[in-house]
């Protein structure tokens, strides 16, 4: 069952509740009252033989309906407003996929390769259709296969064409990222002026631009870093830039390959820890996936964080309108049993 959580942007008013439960003692105390007169000074046998058929709990009926409509009322007046999830339209989310020699292990089926292309797809079909997705691979080279685009089509198009290689550069593949983000990679100590500071990029009127567009690297990979730039130097870099990266380490410690001219299966276990690392020093988040079906439930799951964002939306009208259908059956229910408006 979904609970749906709400709060009051102008809370003091809800003080005036105080005077809807005034009321409904109000009510109470006067009901009790013409109770104890009527039975004191009624003949109960002449009410029984005159207006046998008495109302009952329906009088009571319209008050409390009113009484409620005044709490949804004064419920509307304090400003309620719940947290929507809303799809983000300007952000970039690039995907940078491993596509080393060991992503033809088969500890996950048919490969770690198909498996990953088959999430990937997934992945890049939930984002919202506004958001910008760049794809990114990597073995000893890194490179952007797709710059950041809304054309889900190209981006299936390239997963579908991924090809394996020797070596594995995840540092590389992070810079290539950032490089397709847009974002200045350079180390601020190593700047010819000598101020330590990167310059703020500038707009066509010569100012800075300070509406940045959000940014995220998720990266899959199942091993670690065996040629090009550290990682921790590519991390740094993201970390500056202040572009988060999700990894997730994919695969199983079981997992071999056999590589022509060699005498036997090569081990090709994955490397969480590696991976983790990148994460944590970018105030990204690491995940890990020992088959197909977790890997697109990680997916989905960054996916559901990246593509989308919680704002705070008023629901006013909401409580206005419940308020006017409690009062509006007050006033057909005191019609239909008391010809009267209550």
């Amino acid at each position: 069952m979904t609970v749906i959580a709400f709060e009051f942007m102008i809370p003091v008013r809800l003080w005036l509740l105080l005077a809807v439960a005034a009321l409904a003692v109000a009510y109470v105390v006067a009901h009790l009252r013409s109770g104890r007169y009527a039975v004191r000074f009624t003949n109960l046998a002449l009410l029984d033989s005159v207006a046998p058929d008495r109302p009952g709990w329906r009088r009571h009926v319209p008050a409390v309906l009113m009484l409620l409509a005044l709490t949804g009322m004064v419920g509307a007046f304090a400003k309620p407003a719940t947290d929507k999830r809303v799809p983000r339209e300007r952000a970039t989310i690039v995907i940078a996929i491993d596509t080393s020699l060991s992503m033809d292990a088969t500890d996950v089926a048919p490969t770690r390769l198909a498996a990953a292309q088959a999430a990937a797809k997934e992945f890049v079909d939930l984002l919202p259709e506004r958001l910008n997705v760049g794809l990114v691979t990597f073995n000893g080279i890194a490179k952007i296969a797709v710059p950041p685009t809304q054309d889900r089509e190209e981006l299936h198009a390239a997963i579908d064409q991924l090809r394996l290689g020797e070596r594995t550069a995840i540092g590389e593949a992070i810079y290539a990222s950032l490089d397709a983000i847009g974002v200045d990679t350079r180390d601020p100590a190593q700047l010819p002026d000598g101020t330590g500071e990167v310059p703020e990029p500038e707009g066509d009127d010569g100012s800075s631009d300070d509406d940045e567009i959000p940014a995220r690297i998720v990266l899959m990979s199942d091993g670690s870093t065996t040629v090009g730039r550290p990682d921790a130097q590519a991390a740094a870099a993201a970390k500056r830039a202040d572009v988060p990266i999700s990894t997730i380490a994919f695969g199983t410690p079981d997992g071999v390959i056999e590589i022509e001219n060699q005498p036997g299966p090569i081990s090709v276990a994955v490397n969480p820890e590696a991976l983790a690392a990148i994460a944590n020093a970018t105030d990204g988040t690491a995940f890990t996936a020992a088959t197909g079906d977790e890997l697109k439930a990680v997916y989905a799951d960054i996916g559901s964080s990246v593509g989308y964002t919680t704002e705070l939306r008023d629901i006013t009208g909401t409580f206005i309108g419940g308020s006017l259908v409690l009062l509006f059956g007050a006033a057909v229910l005191s019609q239909l049993w008391f010809s009267r408006l209550p």
